[in-house]
C-alpha cells in the first residue's frame, strides 16, 4: 500500500483552488464532478501522491455533513492498492470494518472503498484501485 492521496473538505472550490494553486505554485491538473456521492473534486499531483480538494454539490453529500461538524480540512487518507477485493478481505480478517465492502466507482479512475474511522482511530481511510 503507499499513499495515494489526502482528501480535504472545502466549502468553496473556487477559493482553495486558487489557495493551493499558490501554495503548491501549480494549477489543478483534473476537475471531476461525482454525482452519486454529492461532490466535485480538484486534484493536485504533489510528488508520487495527491492533494483531492471536495466540495458539496448538494446539502445531503457526506463533504456538505462533514463541513457542518468539523469545519473545513482533512478528510479522509486514501491508499493506493493492486487489487482492491483482496486487499478488502485481508484487512476484514485483520478485523477491520468497512463503511462498504463492495467497491464503487470513485473520482480520478478509480474504485474506492472506505474504512470505518471507528477501527482506524477516527480517521476515515479510503483504499482505492485503478480502474481496469
Amino acid at each position: 500500500m503507499k499513499l495515494e492521496h489526502i482528501g480535504i473538505a472545502v466549502a468553496s472550490l473556487g477559493v482553495s483552488d486558487e489557495l493551493f494553486a499558490r501554495l503548491l505554485g501549480k494549477p489543478s491538473y483534473k476537475k471531476e464532478s461525482v454525482e452519486r456521492e454529492g461532490v466535485v473534486t480538484s486534484f493536485y499531483q504533489t510528488g508520487d501522491s495527491k492533494i483531492e480538494l471536495l466540495e458539496a454539490s448538494n446539502e445531503d453529500s457526506p463533504i456538505s455533513k462533514f463541513i457542518s461538524k468539523k469545519g473545513e480540512g482533512i478528510h479522509h487518507l486514501a491508499f493506493g492498492v493492486d487489487n482492491i477485493l483482496d486487499e478488502i478481505d485481508r484487512l476484514k480478517t485483520e478485523g477491520f470494518e468497512f463503511i462498504s465492502e463492495e467497491p464503487k466507482e470513485g473520482a480520478d479512475n478509480k474504485l474506492v472503498a472506505f474504512l470505518h474511522p471507528k477501527c482506524t482511530n477516527g480517521v476515515l481511510v479510503e483504499l482505492c484501485q485503478e480502474k481496469p
